[in-house]
């Protein structure tokens, strides 16, 4: 397993023993919570290099007889994609390059979902800042700033000494042109995006020959960034729930010729009852511990299918679990609570002190999981609880005001 860093490759090394699979990872660092699970065979820290990492691979299958190898981050799969062929008597359960590419795209999405009857922001992408007057009139302010392609770009933000930002909201023509003008050093601009209100809906499904065979769904609750990012508490929605849309979910990664698990996440407003498409996740996706409590074994059947060729049976799964990632869910209440001010959505004002009765009154909803923590594992808790504050208390006193943030 590529990539236990985080509660994903956790909750696959958790999942897949718990299945009476053995398994082996590699960390990026002594960090990496699932290092720390009692369910990890042997854990490792990767090599510094890409040679080094399909050596290190090749080495670890050669020595525990390990064949099938799974990876979580993009840039890994990028990176085992790249350099498949040279892999020894290992397997790789990872998305093909072409298929993946068109996820990692997100014009090529857009455009895919617009065709089977998906409703997707506007978008615009700019060739360069003198085009900007030509589409100044349609817009409608807020917009949201993303990159087409954030792989592509972020070798060469960071030669600019510039750092990868996932999106960035801009209130008018001046903030929006200011902003987009610091990219043209690199040859290409972010696209803009109308803003879409409301909150996250994930739509996860599994496809096996042209079929689905798993399917899932959840809401977000609560985001880490406030304004839109990782969900920090969501909660598994009856498979019942937005029928029209998981049917059009099933389309679309029909259409991009897609093999395997893939989330497709939506923007839903409760008002209007709209659902705008944000991205596909071409991969095991951030709140792969809720599905995996609620039953939808996603990691399994990718692993049961590859080596067994046929597909399990599968239970349905349970509505109403909730999953709450306790860390994200902190700095959240910390930054409604200390710094608003830094929430990019001006029209989210949550109120703290309901923020912290809420953060409270969860401990007693029934059927809750966490994303790290477990009573029969305990130690990625313990491990990533310390780590959290050690690097809150480290940037204190080095002098990292903002260190909320």
């Amino acid at each position: 397993m590529l990539g236990i860093d985080t509660q994903i490759g956790l909750t696959v090394i958790r999942e897949l023993c718990k299945h009476g699979v053995t398994v082996h990872g590699i960390a990026s660092d002594a960090t990496g919570v699932g290092l720390y699970s009692r369910y990890l065979a042997t854990g490792h820290i990767r090599s510094e290099t890409e040679d080094g990492i399909i050596q290190q691979i090749n080495t670890l299958a050669r020595q525990t007889g390990t064949t099938w190898l799974l990876a979580v981050g993009e840039s890994d799969i990028l990176l085992i994609n790249r350099r498949r062929d040279e892999l020894i008597g290992i397997t790789p359960l990872i998305p093909e390059a072409d298929e993946f590419a068109k996820v990692l795209d997100k014009q090529t999405t857009l455009a895919a979902a617009r065709s089977v009857g998906i409703i997707t922001p506007q978008s615009w992408a700019l060739d360069n800042l003198n085009d900007f007057e030509k589409i100044k009139p349609q817009l409608r302010f807020p917009v949201v700033i993303k990159w087409r392609n954030p792989h592509r770009v972020v070798r060469r933000l960071g030669k600019s000494g510039k750092t990868l930002q996932k999106y960035r909201y801009a209130y008018d023509p001046d903030e929006l042109i200011e902003y987009l003008g610091k990219f043209e050093i690199i040859g290409e601009l972010p696209l803009i995006q109308e803003y879409c209100p409301g909150y996250g809906v994930g739509q996860m499904l599994f496809l096996h020959e042209g079929k689905t065979v798993l399917r899932f769904q959840h809401r977000r609750i609560a985001e880490w960034p406030p304004e839109g990012g990782a969900s920090a508490v969501c909660e598994s929605l009856p498979i019942e729930a937005h029928n029209e849309m998981m049917a059009k979910s099933e389309a679309l990664l029909r259409l991009l010729g897609w093999s395997g698990p893939a989330m497709v996440e939506y923007r839903y407003d409760p008002e209007t009852q709209k659902a705008m498409l944000m991205e596909v996740n071409g991969r095991f996706w951030g709140s792969l511990p809720l599905a995996h409590h609620a039953g939808a074994h996603f990691v399994w059947l990718t692993l049961a299918i590859a080596a067994f060729g046929q597909v399990p049976e599968m239970r349905p799964y349970t509505p109403a679990v909730r999953c709450r990632s306790i860390v994200p869910e902190l700095k959240r209440l910390l930054r409604v609570t200390f710094h608003p001010e830094m929430i990019q959505d001006k029209m989210l004002r949550p109120s703290w002190p309901h923020e912290w009765l809420l953060f409270l009154v969860r401990y007693l909803v029934p059927r809750t999981y966490y994303y790290v923590f477990s009573f029969d594992d305990p130690r990625p808790f313990i491990m990533d609880s310390w780590l959290s504050v050690r690097r809150v208390v480290t940037r204190r006193f080095a002098g990292g005001a903002r260190y909320f943030g």
